[in-house]
Parts: structure tokens; C-alpha cells; sequence
């Protein structure tokens, strides 16, 4: 099998994963207009709440879109799928790099979809700003990308998704997704330290300009090489015990 004719096959069956379309696209956009529609008009720490609360879902949603890889690479252990390909001349990053690029894939859909959902309800932005927010956006998926390989080769099928579910519910309220559960003191400091709460905050330097602030970057590049040595870790474990 070659790289190109996987990496086809694995972007036919994400678009075939109807539950997995619903929690990553439809799920958000309908709770994006259920609440941002009729609150249009109010604003939340000097920001517009349809920005604000845009940002909020995109985070979410995104975040189940990445971490979900992790339920294919489960399935694919389950079913000897993942021992087949292993006997192929498949490299090994070709096999992770398409559930990454599939799981990044339906992020760009989740965050176009509540992008014009937002427009249409006011939000406004110039083109750098739009710019800066999706990039921010797609480096601090990262770190949650890692996670989902991570949970594919160290969860069963079984109890992958409610991990899946349990896990970025709990990310998303930390991190304000549903709006600011922490807002100072001691407990704000602690938030800042999840890469979550720095998605949601793609909203506001997408306004004020520049970037994120350096310890930003450091939270996120943290996270990204803790779970990148578990992944591995796991991942080694996983092969050996097949």
C-alpha cells in the first residue's frame, strides 16, 4: 500500500464516520447559534460575545476533531488492522501522519463552519486577524493531536469514547469554552497552564494584534513534548505486546 493510496482511504472513512461529523461540526454550530443568536448585542471582557463565544466553539469543537483520531486507532487495533499494515512497507509516520492530517482536516471544516455562523451573526474581522486566530488555533491543536494517538494505543474501542467525551468537556470548561469559569486569583494562574484555555484566548489577540504571549508558547510546546514521550511510550508497548 502505498502512502498517497492510505492516506486516501483514511480521509473516505472520516467522511463516512457520521458521529463523528455530528460531534465536531454539528454539535458546535447548533449550540454557537442557539446562544451567540439572541446575545448578539452583549459583550464578555471587552469582547463581542458572538467573537467570543465563536472562538469558545471552535475550540471545542476542534479539540474533539483531533483527539478523535485516537478512536480510529483503536478500532484498527481491535479489528488486527493496525498488525496487517505493519507487515506493509507503510512507514510508521505515514500511518500517524494521516490520522493527523484527517483529524486537522475536519478541525478546518469545524472552525469554517462556525467561522460563517459567526459572520452571520456579526462577527467582524479584517483578513490579519482571521489570519493570526486560525493560525493560533492550529498550533494549539497540536498538543491534543498527540493526545489522540496517545488514547488510540493505550484505551480499548469500548472506553474510548466516553474518555474522548469526558476528556474535552473537561479541557473546554477549564479553558472558557463556555465562557469564563475562572476569571482571577490564584485558580486563573493554574487555568493558564492548560493549552485549552489558550484556544479560546485565540480570540483576543486575533483583536489586539501580534501574538500570543511567550508563556503561550510554552504551555503548548510542553504539553506537545510530555504527551509526544508517552505517545511513543505507549505506542512501543502497544507494538510489542502484538
Amino acid at each position: 500500500m502505498t502512502e498517497l493510496t492510505y492516506l486516501r482511504y483514511e480521509v473516505l472513512r472520516t467522511w463516512r464516520n457520521r458521529r463523528f461529523l455530528v460531534f465536531s461540526l454539528v454539535f458546535p454550530l447548533v449550540l454557537f447559534l442557539a446562544i451567540a443568536g439572541p446575545h448578539k448585542h452583549l459583550t464578555i471582557e471587552h469582547i463581542s460575545f458572538p467573537l467570543y463565544w465563536m472562538t469558545g466553539m471552535i475550540a471545542w469543537g476542534t479539540m474533539v476533531a483531533v483527539i478523535s483520531s485516537g478512536a480510529r486507532i483503536a478500532a484498527e487495533r481491535a479489528a488486527g488492522w493496525t498488525r496487517q499494515l505493519r507487515i506493509t512497507p507503510l512507514p510508521t509516520w505515514s500511518y500517524f501522519s494521516a490520522k493527523i492530517f484527517c483529524g486537522y482536516m475536519m478541525a478546518i471544516m469545524s472552525m469554517a463552519v462556525l467561522f460563517a455562523a459567526g459572520t452571520f451573526v456579526g462577527v467582524r474581522l479584517d483578513a490579519v486577524q482571521w489570519i493570526v486566530m486560525i493560525a493560533l488555533l492550529l498550533v494549539g491543536l497540536i498538543p491534543f493531536a498527540v493526545m489522540g494517538i496517545m488514547f488510540g494505543h493505550l484505551l480499548k474501542v469500548d472506553s474510548l469514547g466516553p474518555a474522548i467525551g469526558g476528556v474535552t468537556s473537561l479541557f473546554a470548561l477549564l479553558g472558557g469554552s463556555y465562557g469564563p469559569l475562572i476569571t482571577g486569583g490564584f485558580f486563573l494562574s493554574i487555568v493558564k497552564f492548560i493549552p485549552s484555555y489558550w484556544l479560546v484566548q485565540a480570540s483576543k489577540t486575533a483583536l489586539q494584534g501580534g501574538g500570543w504571549p511567550l508563556e503561550a508558547w510554552i504551555v503548548i510546546a510542553a504539553w506537545t513534548v510530555v504527551l509526544s514521550v508517552v505517545a511513543v511510550r505507549v505506542y512501543e508497548r502497544d507494538t510489542k505486546r502484538v
